[in-house]
């Protein structure tokens, strides 16, 4: 590993997230990412099509689906989905020991204390299964009190997460966006066995390959061994949804552009300062600014509620930041794009 200026770090980072136009579909794109992360957020899109826009613009979203749930080339895990060759690595992290801290105590008490209700879940998938959660009831799966974000099943919905985290159950397809859960065995092929310290260590490195560069403590910017530099079209722009892996990393976005970001939609309304669900406007290797879409499904309108200007954004990315909404209501299936009446000066001929 060396290190690298700011200048190279930014292409390299783009040009190793495949966000210099080089992404060619969608299979290809997901296995060199190495993961897409899922979140029912739809403001716009789900992430995990989001992501795969922002690099190859406009595809078949029903093209992910297939993949996953009818060619098996890829799988879904612990709110992520990964290719399927990488599924050893992944059964050797559901083999891992308990971790040591509070958060890895509790999981490993709460299977034992709930061990009926994990039998029950099993019993069940076996009989039946694929199954949604719906459609498992059990008296141990209720709390008393109802909680923010799993209601008063939160006991459910804790241990299909856990089983699923620890391999013995899997999502085997969706139906209306919900899981449908059956045996581990029923929908991973067999794979060979990885020592969980080995896949650890390839993940880490795939993970640091497809990020091109890491941001180190003491160190500062540094580059993949494998990781290439060279030119990044200057004037292609794409939106970056909150969870791509350019801009996940805050620190590491503050670093290489001097962006601070935050996905303000846990910010209370009175004190974001842009918005509730903001996309980074990415021009060739610079983040140029900010931009705000909400998707009307209902209407079919794409409303852009607010457009922000980083300083020293060029006035000749008004055109392209254009072009780029435009492609985005023609693959969100929008008829018509609204924007705000306020836009920076500089984008305003070309937003208006």
């Amino acid at each position: 590993m060396s290190e690298v200026t700011p200048a190279e770090a930014r292409r390299i980072a783009v040009r190793a997230q495949l966000l210099d136009g080089s992404a060619t579909d969608v299979l290809s794109t997901v296995r060199h990412l190495g993961r897409l992360q899922i979140d029912p957020i739809s403001t716009v899109a789900p992430p995990q099509y989001l992501v795969l826009w922002s690099r190859l613009g406009r595809y078949d979203r029903k093209e992910l689906d297939r993949l996953l749930w009818e060619e098996r080339k890829l799988f879904e895990w612990d709110a992520f989905i990964y290719p399927i060759e990488d599924l050893p690595l992944m059964r050797a992290l559901m083999r891992a020991p308990w971790g040591k801290g509070r958060w890895g105590q509790w999981q490993k008490n709460f299977m034992t204390e709930q061990a009926g209700l994990r039998r029950y879940i099993l019993r069940e998938l076996e009989r039946d299964g694929p199954l949604p959660s719906r459609e498992l009831e059990h008296h141990a799966a209720r709390r008393d009190e109802k909680t923010v974000w799993w209601g008063t099943r939160a006991h459910m919905a804790w241990m299909l997460e856990l089983l699923n985290i620890r391999g013995k159950i899997a999502v085997a397809g969706r139906s209306n966006n919900q899981r449908l859960w059956d045996l581990a065995e029923r929908v991973y092929p067999e794979t060979e066995t990885v020592p969980v310290a080995e896949a650890r260590r390839l993940l880490e490195d795939r993970r640091f390959r497809a990020q091109g560069v890491h941001l180190v403590r003491k160190r500062g910017l540094v580059v993949h061994p494998d990781a290439e530099d060279g030119r990044v079209p200057g004037t292609r722009v794409t939106f970056l949804s909150p969870f791509d892996s350019l801009v996940k990393n805050r620190d590491r976005a503050e670093a290489l552009w001097d962006f601070f970001y935050r996905l303000e939609m846990y910010v209370p309304k009175a004190k974001r300062e842009y918005g509730y669900y903001v996309l980074p406007i990415l021009r060739g290797d610079r983040l140029i600014g900010r931009i705000e879409p909400a998707f009307d499904r209902k209407t079919g309108v794409l409303h852009v509620k607010g457009v922000f200007a980083e300083p020293g954004a060029p006035a000749s990315a008004g055109t392209g930041i254009a072009a780029a909404t435009r492609r985005l209501a023609k693959w969100l299936g929008a008829t018509d794009v609204v924007y705000p009446r306020r836009v920076p000066a500089i984008w305003r001929k070309a937003l208006s």
